[in-house]
């Protein structure tokens, strides 16, 4: 959301990665013009590369520089000088700037139509300006009444547009503050949402508040606010928010704590500055004292860590002891059932359906029966899905009721096709309540069903698994289904690796790879690389022999080409459609073969620009009606969550709002909330857990090393259904295949597990 006119210019903060931009020189000229379109802008540091119209010439000016926000249509007054790139021809490096109001009809109708206000769109406001015409501006500020007079404005509109005005100004005054001490005004509006009238005086008083309270600002841009603020680097109140911000970024990394040494050490780097080292004694000494106000729980180490203290944030503990005593109660008493019954139900079931169950799948069944929390693991094609329909099919012949979940939306909906029965996401199993931001389903008021399902189980992070548990009723049964050589959650734990390791849940492993599964290649080669074999793989052709194919891509550009190549000539030979049938799956967002770069190759490719197509861009970033997306965050609010996959199916200017076809529903989202969404024809394989796709595309390169690992294209190359394809040199396949890097995670689920059970 763009900022009102202002008359008052302020330096752009420049940024330092692109040279040539510094302090106003003497022989600074000045240039006014209407911006036509943005070429770039990044949200992080207001680097920008416009189109400008300028008076009197009929050649677009190009302008480089750092703008604390930047519309089409906004019409600016600019001080700096110009310079010849060498690649791209003269541009006019922008030192400072002011914008003023539009002098014209077309600049008016341009920056009202830009997105400033929300109701008001590139129709709405060519009507607008055509009725009041070099007035406009000043109707708005001083008669918004006036707008009834245009046709297709009625009151309930003029009231939103007003609203929307009157907003600009507050947060005019906000942006100016926060673009003042190193804010970027991306998040403005997000703040203003926030503390409303409050804003400045909250940030000025306790600037580290936005990291805890305002998603997109994190203790870094928190604690550069405070230095501009004159806050003092050594002050208590920062050292208590690093240690917490060091926590959480340990959490990002899978840990639920930090051992005391470790967690005093990362904190000493953390806060370290120019001109000022933390002491590492007085980090510790604070550690304890927060111990003591409940900001952290410090908890007496065990051998694994020498005896010293280990920290957890509150949650963290809290999650993991918990689970920890619930899971303890549920394994108390099993049930008792009468085996040589089911055994016969088994013989009379299996002779029904023609399929006969392994050893290993016998079991699964006959435990599940009785048990009442069950593992059930094992790679692809050995048979985890026939064994959860018959253990489904046992359970209703039991008289059960039985509710399925996945952690994601397209698990849930692969669960509810293999099982014929509803299966749900475990957000929407549990009820999240966004009024309470909390489960309706708990201890309290637990799963209404005496048998839950829950598949995909390898990307259940702490705080779900615990909320799942909490929610099974005292004589309800749990069965657990994941492969635990795929990637392990992206949220802190190693859930279902801590309850197969602590030997006291009963878990039963899948080994056995069937023989109609054998003819698969993405099966076959699954498993080799799981034994740090290079894969089997068919060079591309026009007529693959198999499922699992590769391109001999030696270097990026040529695997980016590659890529396009296949895109746009081998998916529909192959009958697949791009659109629909095809992810891009990358180690890493960064780089020419990383999701950023492939997401804009790929949307030109499967989702180009076309008349009857809305769009918009944002933050250098377009999206386009049709677009593929993925959530980033969990949105408690509008319950979509990180790595949930969905379609733009509308744009509406005017509304500034973007509709998002989900699995289960339709998504609205506000032009300020776009930074939890972004495009997703390629994501991270991270991101793809728990999801099946037609057609898997894997570019593989070296410049990934640091990332590459034989979980990681295990679980890449296992998200395909019928065709994986990797494109890269034989080097980084065969280097990640070898390499074996399950980072160890702090966690203490199973030894508490383990304590729990064993105690008296």
């Amino acid at each position: 959301m763009s900022n009102l006119p202002i008359d008052d210019g302020y330096a752009a903060s420049n940024d330092p990665s692109h040279s040539g931009q510094g302090s106003p020189a003497s022989n600074s000229e000045a240039l006014q013009g209407v911006v036509e379109r943005l070429t770039y802008h990044s949200e992080e540091t207001g680097y920008t590369v416009a189109r400008l119209k300028a008076p009197r010439t009929s050649e677009l000016v190009t302008i480089v520089g750092s703008f604390a926000n930047i519309q089409a249509g906004q019409t600016l007054h600019l001080e700096g000088m110009w310079r010849d790139h060498p690649k791209y021809g003269q541009q006019f490096q922008v030192v400072k700037y002011r914008e003023t109001k539009p002098a014209t009809i077309t600049g008016i109708e341009k920056y009202l139509g830009s997105g400033l206000i929300k109701g008001v769109g590139p129709v709405t406001a060519k009507r607008i300006v055509a009725h009041f015409g070099l007035e406009t501006l000043e109707i708005i500020e001083n008669q918004i009444e006036r707008l009834q007079e245009v046709p297709g404005i009625a009151l309930k509109r003029v009231k939103m547009i007003q609203q929307a005005w009157t907003m600009q100004k507050a947060i005019k005054e906000v942006m100016l503050f926060l673009q003042g001490h190193g804010v970027s005004t991306t998040y403005a509006v997000k703040i203003y949402k926030q503390y409303g009238d409050d804003s400045i005086d909250i940030v000025t008083r306790n600037p580290y508040q936005l990291a805890i309270d305002v998603y997109g600002i994190g203790f870094v841009t928190a604690d550069a606010i405070a230095r501009n603020l004159g806050i003092d680097p050594g002050s208590e109140f920062r050292y208590r928010s690093g240690i917490l911000h060091v926590l959480s970024e340990a959490s990002d990394d899978g840990h639920c704590f930090l051992p005391q040494a470790e967690l005093v050490e990362r904190v000493v780097n953390r806060l370290a500055v120019a001109d000022h080292q933390p002491d590492p004694e007085e980090i510790q000494t604070l550690t304890t004292q927060m111990a003591l106000d409940g900001e952290l729980v410090l908890q007496g180490g065990s051998d694994q860590f020498e005896g010293q203290f280990i920290c957890y944030s509150p949650p963290f503990y809290g999650a993991e002891q918990g689970m920890a005593d619930r899971l303890t109660r549920l394994l108390a008493h099993d049930l008792s059932v009468d085996l040589p019954r089911v055994q016969r139900w088994i013989d009379r079931f299996t002779e029904k359906t023609g399929l006969q169950l392994s050893a290993q799948q016998r079991q699964a069944v006959e435990m599940a029966a009785s048990h009442r929390v069950l593992v059930l693991t094992g790679g692809p094609g050995t048979g985890k899905t026939f064994t959860t329909r018959t253990i489904v099919a046992l359970w209703k012949a039991m008289g059960k009721t039985i509710a399925l979940a996945s952690p994601t939306g397209r698990a849930a909906q692969r669960l509810s096709e293999m099982t014929g029965r509803e299966a749900k996401t475990v957000h929407r199993l549990l009820e999240f309540d966004p009024s309470t931001m909390a489960f309706k389903r708990d201890g309290q008021n637990p799963i209404e069903a005496d048998c839950v399902i829950v598949d995909e189980a390898s990307m259940l992070d702490l705080f779900l698994a615990n909320s799942l548990v909490k929610a099974i009723a005292p004589q309800a049964q749990l069965l657990l289904v994941g492969d635990t050589d795929q990637l392990p959650s992206v949220g802190p734990g190693n859930i279902l690796g801590d309850l197969i390791a602590s030997e006291k849940i009963p878990v039963i492993r899948l080994t056995e790879v069937f023989r109609q599964a054998q003819t698969s290649q993405i099966v076959s080669n699954a498993h080799r690389i799981n034994k740090g074999q290079f894969p089997q793989l068919e060079l591309v052709s026009n007529q693959p022999q198999t499922d699992c194919l590769w391109i001999n891509a030696p270097e990026p550009p040529h695997g980016v080409q590659a890529i396009r190549d296949v895109i746009v000539d081998l998916i529909p030979k192959l009958g697949f459609n791009a659109a629909r049938d095809v992810q891009v799956l990358c180690p890493m967002v960064r780089g020419e073969v990383g999701t950023r770069n492939l997401n804009q190759v790929l949307q030109q490719l499967i989702n180009p620009p076309a008349p009857d197509k809305s769009e918009m861009t944002r933050g250098g970033t377009t999206l386009r009606v049709g677009d593929r997306i993925i959530q980033q965050v969990n949105d408690y609010n509008r319950e979509v969550f990180n790595g949930d996959l969905g379609t733009i199916c509308a744009i509406d200017p005017d509304e500034q709002e973007v509709m998002v076809q989900f699995v289960e529903r339709t998504v609205k989202y506000d032009y300020a909330d776009l930074n939890e969404i972004s495009l997703a024809w390629s994501i991270t394989i991270h991101k793809s857990q728990g999801s099946e796709y037609a057609v898997v595309i894997l570019p593989i390169y070296m410049q990934h090393y640091l990332l590459l690992s034989r979980n990681l294209i295990y679980t890449g190359l296992t998200r395909a259904k019928k065709l994986a394809i990797f494109v890269g040199p034989q080097k980084a396949i065969g280097f990640a295949a070898r390499q074996i890097k399950d980072q160890q995670r702090y966690t203490l689920l199973a030894q508490r597990l383990m304590k729990a059970i064993d105690s008296p």
